[in-house]
């Protein structure tokens, strides 16, 4: 049986281990930051070893796969370490901090020669795996373009956090973009030729207050009384809000796929968050941000059409709660699926996560600028 190690205590971790086991294999421990944090989440899961120590867990473990389940920042280390062990790795999105950390790591992957996942894995929805079936089959015939449009109205009390910053792998690109981004190349099967973007930290500042463990229940530790004197606050240095737009290649199209990618992380939305997929001769629309309510088709009768998710798409969704949970453990079966030497179909990889961290550093660059104020 497969042994697999944990890196973060959180949602994240307890949530990847649970995948893992899923998936027939033995999660044989998991590290933390806090002592007594992992002592009761190690217990609470029967885990049988928890530390603190990364490399001293590596040794005591010898795991042939390792999940790396807490923030982008901290990734990088852990990871090199993993690869250097010979360990199979499985990270949550974002893969590191930059781009350039993650080329590297990219790099050690394919020199080591072991299996790598990268879990944007919202593309394991069932409606965006309906509409990845849909749009090979020809259903909206040529695909011409794509737009998702996503507006969370988070709470801009929300006690500061990774979240609030670059270095630690926080942001809306970050977080967001990369589930978009991913959903996007599955469904048509393509890759990212030109990418622009301007990105906007609208937030400005957050209260630091302490305690904050899991990323889940951070609302419930919004300070009651904002004005206190004696509360201290945190400075953001990331994107709370984004516009992309891509040119996408693919086989089912002669030209580049347009792809719009707006997010607004603290904006209110009017309607629903949504996917759309428009074609020569037809249009696909999912409710949702991340794809996951219902999917319509725009047919060649011309009018929408709520289709249902095919029966034999159904009973490869796992049954777990969660659409994040789903998604985790749909990605991790087919990650141990192809350890296992087993046929699977293309999953996001050290490839992609790499890719991925590229982009946002160009995107975030902001210099997609033309001075037009001499026009007359």
């Amino acid at each position: 049986m497969l042994k697999v190690l944990i890196s973060g205590t959180g949602f994240a971790g307890q949530g990847h281990a649970e995948a893992f086991r899923g998936g027939g294999a033995d999660v044989v421990g998991m590290v933390g930051r806090t002592p007594h944090v992992v002592a009761e989440v190690t217990e609470k899961m029967a885990i049988p070893y928890g530390g603190t120590d990364w490399q001293e867990a590596l040794e005591a473990c010898k795991p042939d796969i390792v999940s790396i389940a807490t923030p982008g920042g901290a990734h990088y280390v852990p990871i090199k370490q993993a690869l250097e062990a010979g360990c199979h790795v499985f990270v949550d999105k974002p893969m590191t901090e930059s781009g350039e950390s993650a080329q590297a790591l990219c790099e050690l992957a394919r020199q080591k020669g072991v299996k790598t996942a990268y879990a944007a894995s919202f593309r394991y929805t069932p409606s965006v795996l309906h509409a990845k079936r849909l749009v090979a089959e020809g259903a909206i015939g040529e695909p011409t373009e794509v737009e998702c449009i996503s507006h969370f109205n988070l709470e801009r009390e929300i006690p500061f956090g990774w979240s609030h910053r670059k270095e630690d792998g926080g942001g809306r690109l970050n977080n967001n973009f990369t589930h978009t981004l991913s959903i996007v190349t599955s469904v048509l099967g393509g890759e990212v030729r030109a990418i622009m973007g301007e990105v906007r930290d609208d937030l400005g500042r957050a209260p630091i207050v302490e305690g904050v463990h899991n990323f889940t229940t951070r609302r419930n530790f919004i300070p009651k009384d904002l004005s206190d004197p004696s509360l201290q606050w945190g400075e953001s240095n990331v994107e709370w809000s984004y516009t992309v737009l891509a040119q996408l290649e693919s086989a089912l199209s002669a030209k580049p796929v347009s792809v719009l990618f707006k997010h607004g992380g603290l904006v209110p939305r009017f309607n629903e968050d949504h996917i759309v997929f428009y074609g020569r001769e037809g249009a696909i629309y999912i409710k949702g941000h991340y794809g996951s309510g219902q999917l319509y088709l725009h047919g060649q009768d011309k009018a929408w059409k709520a289709l249902p998710v095919p029966q034999e798409i159904a009973a490869t969704i796992p049954a777990v709660e969660g659409e994040t949970e789903q998604c985790w453990h749909y990605l991790v079966r087919e990650f141990l699926g192809d350890i296992r030497g087993e046929t699977v179909a293309p999953y996001p990889t050290f490839k992609e996560g790499s890719q991925y961290q590229q982009l946002i550093d160009l995107i975030r660059r902001n210099d997609n600028w033309t001075d037009v104020s001499d026009l007359l």
